[in-house]
């Protein structure tokens, strides 16, 4: 067996690894946040990572009658319906004709089932502590619950229960 290589400080590579794992195991780890960062009216919201069961290109939605506003119908998903909210509709904003880039993000419901929002675009995924996050302005309601800084600008990340929740009660 060789000897242990050394570093340039003379401690062994394994030596500063056992050190690094201890202050590791010491230092209260900051709370990681994933998220999926998605656009609606071109302005940048975010969904957390662990909500989301998969991001499906737009199909055909089945319209359902005498639902709120806010429900666009539904949609098959390898034999498993899930209905299908407008997020636009949920938070307020203008309507608008889906396009290519529009996305469906499916989300695990309640009791096991699924549910799927309607975005205008999904762009990626935001890795951010959670010490780094700020709270929402006044005013936002509680939809928003926690503003995510992001170069110049700030990505909104909201509470997708309580924006189901309103968009199923939101009629017009």
């Amino acid at each position: 067996m060789s000897a242990p290589t050394e570093t340039p400080t003379g401690a062994s590579w394994e030596e500063l690894a056992r050190s690094g794992a201890a202050q590791e195991a010491e230092a209260p780890a900051a709370r990681r946040l994933e998220l999926v960062t998605f656009e609606l009216d071109g302005d940048p919201f975010a969904a957390p990572v662990a909500q989301v069961r998969e991001i499906v290109r737009l199909r055909p939605i089945t319209p359902v009658p005498r639902v709120p506003d806010a429900v666009r119908g539904v949609i098959s998903l390898r034999g498993e319906i899930a209905q299908v909210l407008d997020l636009r509709r949920c938070l307020g904003l203008k309507p608008a004709v889906a396009s290519r880039s529009s996305r469906i993000i499916v989300i695990h419901g309640e009791e096991g089932g699924v549910c799927g929002l309607l975005v205008d675009a999904v762009r990626d995924v935001l890795r951010i502590d959670e010490d780094e996050t700020l709270a929402p302005p006044p005013g936002e309601g509680d939809l928003v619950v926690a503003l995510c800084p992001r170069g110049d600008s700030f990505v909104s990340l909201l509470d997708l229960e309580r924006v189901i929740e309103l968009g199923l009660a939101r009629t017009s």
